[in-house]
């Protein structure tokens, strides 16, 4: 890993931990780590992918709504985070690298460190049960 502000090392680290799925992405928008956990539902590793741009991981899962339209990046919740800098929810559908479609349910947040740094954005997210 580069060298990141000490809030984001910590943010990676708690990421690591939890059992649920977890996207890190600094204030550019591009995404500096997932968890294993992600890792299952978008179907490759952190490792394999490395760090990509927002125009790369808001499109490359195809998120799509529920009638199957695809939803452009600032209609995700970790976009929004990034431009305004506040948390946000939505559930949507993706596809895994492997092909196959979840939907899911997502939760973001600002990463800030002091004095009010604007250092990314977490994303926590895990898959929906479906009928």
């Amino acid at each position: 890993m580069s060298s990141r502000e000490i809030e984001v090392i910590l943010s990676r680290q708690w990421a690591d931990s939890l059992s649920t799925a977890v996207f890190i992405v600094d204030p550019e928008g591009n995404l500096i780590f997932y968890n294993e956990r992600a890792e299952a539902l978008l179907g490759m590793r952190y490792d394999e992918t490395g760090v990509m741009p927002v125009e790369e991981w808001s499109s490359i899962f195809t998120p799509k709504d529920d009638e199957g339209n695809i939803l452009p990046p600032e209609d995700l919740p970790l976009v929004e985070t990034l431009s305004f800098q506040r948390p946000a929810h939505g559930e949507f559908w993706i596809r895994s690298l492997k092909g196959i479609d979840y939907k899911i349910s997502v939760t973001s947040f600002p990463i800030m460190g002091r004095p009010n740094r604007f250092l990314g954005g977490i994303a926590i997210f895990w898959k929906m049960k479906t009928k």
